[in-house]
Order: structure tokens, then sequence, then C-alpha cells
């Protein structure tokens, strides 16, 4: 599925910029059909009442999401970016590290649709996302 043989090394680079870089966040699993990235529950991500904060899981599952569209595309030629994301936050977490398994429901050309299961350490399920990339030809000037 991916448009090469990419390495974890690769993928955590693209990760370790911006807001993914400022929260930790970094692929720890790339195998042919889904990306696995993790999050650390530390005072970055939490509510005031010290749960990890919803919008938190939302920014881990666009991330990891958005991520992998652009490693299904050729990089020259297209970029993906978000273009709606829902999330159920079905459980709370306190601390640990979460982990956001994406995989593909519909690579298109124009657009990629993705879920996205976020579990805490002992594996229970406690966010569920979809995302919907927009796949947009790069301007050649």
């Amino acid at each position: 599925m991916w448009f090469k043989d990419y390495s974890l090394e690769e993928i955590n680079k693209i990760f370790a910029k911006n807001m993914t870089g400022y929260l930790d966040i970094h692929a720890t699993e790339i195998n042919k059909d889904f990306l696995v990235a993790a999050m650390p529950v530390t005072s970055k991500v939490k509510q005031p009442i010290e749960l990890l904060h919803g919008g938190a899981s939302v920014v881990l599952a666009e991330s990891v999401g958005s991520i992998a569209s652009n490693l299904i595309i050729d990089p020259e030629l297209f970029v993906g970016v978000g273009m709606e994301i829902n999330a159920n936050h079905l459980r709370s977490v306190h601390s640990g590290t979460v982990y956001a398994t994406c995989t593909p429901l519909h690579i298109g050309q124009k657009t990629h649709v993705w879920d996205i299961k976020i579990k805490n350490e002992e594996g229970i399920l406690i966010c569920i996302s979809r995302l919907t990339v927009a796949i947009v030809r790069k301007n050649k000037e």
C-alpha cells in the first residue's frame, strides 16, 4: 500500500516536527496495511482534571492518518491534508501511553478515509476516530 518501503526512522523524522514533536508522538510500527503511533500521557496532553484531553486524542488520530496518507502518495506530485475528522471518546486515561492504529477504509485518487483506534497500554479501546484526507496535486512552478 505504501509508496515506498519506509522505515520507522524515516516516519519518525516526520513525527518529530511541529505539534507531533511537541507532544512526543512517534511511530511504533508500520505494516503492509496499517500504521501505529504512540503518545505518552503527560501534562502536555491532559485536561486540568488530569485526564487525557480529547483534543489530544484527535491530534494523535489526525496526525497518524494524515501521515499515512502522505506515505501512500507520490510526494513529488501530491500532498494529503485533513478534510474531516470525528472521534468518540469511550474511556478516560490518566497516565501511561496511548497507541493509535490507523487502517484504511477507502483509498481513492482524491480522498482517503482512515479508521483510527486508540487504545491504552492494556489494549483497551479509549477512542475511535474516522479521518478523511483530501489528496491535492502540488502546483508545479
